[in-house]
C-alpha cells in the first residue's frame, strides 16, 4: 500500500484480518476426566497459563486456568483428587472463526481473559491470545541481515 500512512495500513490490515488468520493451530486441550495434576503438568511443561476443556466430540466445555488450580491449593485441596471437570469455568467464551480482530479483541477486554478459543460449528479448532492479537498488529521494524 505504498502512499498510505502507516495508520491506514494498520487499519486496513486489522479489519480484514478473522480469528482464523491469527488463532495457534495447536491447541492443547484436557478432556474433562483428566487428573488436574496432569492440567497443571502441562500448563508448566508447554508453558501456557491456561487451556480448554473439551468433549471427546471437539466441543469446548469450560477452560481451566492457572488461577484455578492456586485456587484449589489455596482450599488446601490435593490436585491428584481432582479433575479438570471439577474446577474449569464454563460455560467457556469461544469466539468463532470468521469473528473479526477487532470482535476477537473485545471478548478478550470486555471478558477480561487472556485466551479465547475458536470454533468451527462449535468444534474447537484453535485459540487466540492476547499476545497473537499484539503479534497480529506489530508491523516489522527491524530486519535481519547476513546469516544472523
Amino acid at each position: 500500500m505504498p502512499g498510505k500512512s502507516s495508520a491506514v495500513r494498520r487499519t486496513t490490515v486489522q479489519s480484514s484480518l478473522t480469528a482464523k488468520d491469527i488463532m495457534e493451530q495447536s491447541v492443547l486441550a484436557a478432556t474433562p476426566r483428566a487428573s488436574l495434576r496432569d492440567v497443571a503438568s502441562q500448563l508448566v511443561t508447554n508453558q501456557i497459563s491456561g487451556m480448554p476443556v473439551a468433549a471427546d466430540d471437539g466441543r469446548v466445555i469450560g477452560v481451566i486456568t492457572e488461577a484455578d488450580i492456586v485456587r484449589v491449593l489455596l482450599e488446601g485441596k490435593w490436585l491428584e483428587n481432582l479433575t479438570a471437570s471439577d474446577v474449569m469455568t464454563g460455560p467457556p467464551i469461544t469466539v468463532d472463526q470468521n469473528a473479526s480482530l477487532e470482535d476477537v479483541m473485545k471478548s478478550l477486554e470486555d471478558n477480561r481473559i487472556v485466551r479465547v478459543p475458536v470454533t468451527n460449528d462449535n468444534i474447537l479448532i484453535g485459540i487466540i491470545a492476547r499476545r497473537d492479537v499484539i503479534k497480529a498488529v506489530l508491523e516489522p521494524e527491524f530486519l535481519t541481515f547476513g546469516g544472523l
